[in-house]
């Protein structure tokens, strides 16, 4: 019998990669996406993606979503036992379940935190595209169909410009020196709209910029009506 999993969905790139990985793997099944979202505006947290893209890329993926509402800039804490309630529920629902996925790439320190938060929880944190060439695994995303957009840009590390642009080939070619190619560093966040893991692309479309906290520029994302 296949072992339940839930992944850990920010709406971007790297968990539509991994959510790809998970439903490759025969072992594994794929229960739900647990999502960090804003308690007040119920956006997907640091990529900005409103609810109802959320909810669309869930019923495009067949997955229900488990919300874990965190209020503006939580602290450790906070954020913490908003995620174990979230697991508590999820369990609730699921039985004996007790994994779940994360798209982290290569840093050691945030891979450590979630284990060591997991671990008192009864929880075995998976990574399956730990490790990836991050140049390499750009390139498979888009060979393979993915289509995302940039919704949230650093503007300490490239330029304002990139949120609401296409992540493809283009883009990475743009990329400043040092700028990772899977943004693993914050350069950017994504939002997947298209790809093997959905039964159809989601009527997406890219609207106004704004600069948040004086740092980041922020792209409005919204589902095209009709």
């Amino acid at each position: 019998m296949a072992t339940p999993i839930l992944v850990a969905w920010s709406g971007g790139k790297d968990s539509a990669l991994t959510l790809a990985a998970l439903g490759a793997d025969p072992a594994l099944r794929v229960v739900g996406l647990l999502t960090m979202t804003g308690a007040e505006d119920g956006r997907i947290s640091i990529h900005g993606i409103p609810r109802a893209v959320l909810e669309a890329q869930a019923a495009a993926a067949g997955l229900p979503v488990i919300a874990a509402p965190l209020p503006a800039n939580p602290a450790n804490g906070t954020y913490e036992a908003v995620l174990a309630a979230a697991l508590d529920g999820a369990r609730a629902r699921w039985p004996g379940l007790c994994h779940i996925a994360f798209g982290d790439l290569f840093l050691a320190d945030v891979r450590a935190y979630r284990e060591r938060v997991l671990a008192p929880l009864g929880w075995q944190p998976v990574f399956p595209i730990w490790g990836r060439d991050t140049a390499d695994l750009a390139q498979e995303f888009i060979a393979r169909g993915f289509r995302a957009v940039l919704t949230c840009a650093d503007t300490t590390q490239v330029p304002a410009a990139f949120a609401g642009r296409a992540y493809d080939a283009a883009l990475l070619a743009d990329l400043p020196p040092g700028a990772d190619p899977c943004g693993e560093r914050g350069e950017f966040h994504t939002c997947v709209h298209a790809g093997p893991v959905f039964a159809a692309p989601l009527p997406l479309t890219v609207g106004a910029r704004h600069r948040r906290d004086g740092r980041f520029e922020m792209a409005e994302v919204a589902l095209t009506a009709g």
